[in-house]
């Protein structure tokens, strides 16, 4: 995919929308430009886990943490 951007006065971007897709990027997120060898490398920050949204999902009758598992898996064997 090649796309371009032309930099303003101020040093600023926009990056084109199919990049902006294709890092998952939105508003407010945050963009790091990594160099080496080869050129420079464009990678999205991630400050929260992509899994954070579904964290406790399926887990309704169990408590969060090692203890309560255990303990839950203790209630399903009877002991």
């Amino acid at each position: 995919m090649k796309n371009q951007a032309k930099i303003t006065t101020k040093g600023q971007i926009t990056v084109p929308l199919a990049i902006r897709r294709a890092l998952r990027v939105g508003p407010g997120d945050a963009l790091l430009f990594e160099t080496d060898k080869g050129g420079v490398r464009v990678l999205p920050v991630r400050t929260k886990s992509p899994f954070a949204k579904y964290r406790g999902i399926g887990n309704r009758n169990i408590g969060s943490g090692e203890k309560a598992i255990n303990r839950w898996i203790r209630e399903k064997r009877g002991r």
